[in-house]
């Protein structure tokens, strides 16, 4: 479990191929203090640290998950979003984030707002239910409050901190982005949706 908290970035070094598999390699201030088996959250997605090399560590993706996020997309020089899992007794800062990536959106907007940027996300119609005004959308890994909710798009509004210590800084119109949508919000649709068969 991860709270949407962004402790740093990372920058991925390299990218190996194995069949449907992708592993990564990526060096950031945090790597060195990883272990083996540790869960990290990359982006947004939840994944198993298998090996750390100095200042890097290395994660693989599986065709799931390559499908459904957009690690992709990464190539040596993508900086990446990390974060560790939240402690027993440790504080929730953000919301509750399972590392379970929903799917991707696109930014369709970026605006500087003068003491913030605002950034308008598309994404499929299918979740439309799963996001509401001023909810939680975790963003890159990033925790969020989502604003101008539509059918298939909302505005997130960023703090000049966040820009700065995070990838966001870096998101253009037309970029891809992993989108996991608030859990307490996937329970009440199922819950809903058992209800009426």
């Amino acid at each position: 479990m991860f709270t949407g908290i962004i402790e740093t970035t990372g920058t991925v070094q390299e990218v190996i191929v194995n069949g449907t598999n992708r592993s990564f390699y990526i060096k950031s201030p945090l790597s060195p203090e990883f272990r083996v088996d540790q869960s990290i959250s990359h982006n947004g997605v939840c994944m198993t640290i298998e090996e750390v090399q100095g200042p890097a560590h290395k994660v693989t993706a599986i065709s799931e998950t390559l499908q459904k996020t957009n690690l992709s997309d990464w190539t040596p020089g993508t900086i990446v979003n990390i974060e560790r899992c939240l402690p027993i007794g440790g504080r929730l800062d953000g919301h509750f984030v399972q590392g379970h990536v929903d799917g991707t959106g696109v930014c369709a907007n970026r605006t500087d707002r003068n003491g913030s940027t605002e950034f308008v996300i598309e994404f499929a119609k299918n979740f439309a239910e799963l996001i509401i005004e001023k909810g939680s959308i975790c963003l890159n890994g990033i925790s969020l409050t989502a604003f101008n909710v539509g059918i298939n798009r909302f505005t997130v509004a960023v703090i000049p901190y966040t820009i700065e210590h995070t990838n966001i800084k870096n998101l253009q119109p037309g970029d891809s982005v992993n989108l996991e949508f608030d859990i307490l919000g996937k329970y009440i649709n199922r819950k809903i949706s058992l209800s009426a068969v």
